[in-house]
């Protein structure tokens, strides 16, 4: 894997965690909401490298006035992607650091 493979898979990860607390934003948000439908985030390999991620509606029913929004599963989530997020920022940076490294020896 080349050193722009690992930077680009890194980007792609912490785009679809980008997606994934949007998704989860929505739920804590609307939770109150009168029949609103939870989002859930699917992710998948991309055949390019990298992940992917879709958002889809759980089409749960909703009983009466409320939501199908569990806050718990939600505030969970937001922690995942958070420290998912900051591993692939890490990858990107290390990536970064090497991109440097590299540029140094090929000046001297």
């Amino acid at each position: 894997m080349t050193i722009t493979a690992a930077m680009n898979n890194a980007a792609s990860g912490m785009f679809a965690q980008q997606s994934r607390l949007a998704a989860t934003a929505d739920n804590i948000a609307n939770a109150l909401s009168t029949g609103y439908d939870r989002r859930d985030t699917r992710f998948a390999t991309s055949s390019a490298g990298g992940v992917t991620a879709t958002v889809k509606s759980t089409q749960s029913q909703t009983v009466g006035e409320t939501s199908n929004v569990d806050l718990g599963e939600d505030m969970l989530s937001l922690v995942e992607a958070e420290i998912s997020f900051k591993a692939n920022a890490s990858a990107f940076e290390t990536g970064a650091d090497l991109w440097d490294v590299l540029m140094s020896i090929k000046r001297d």
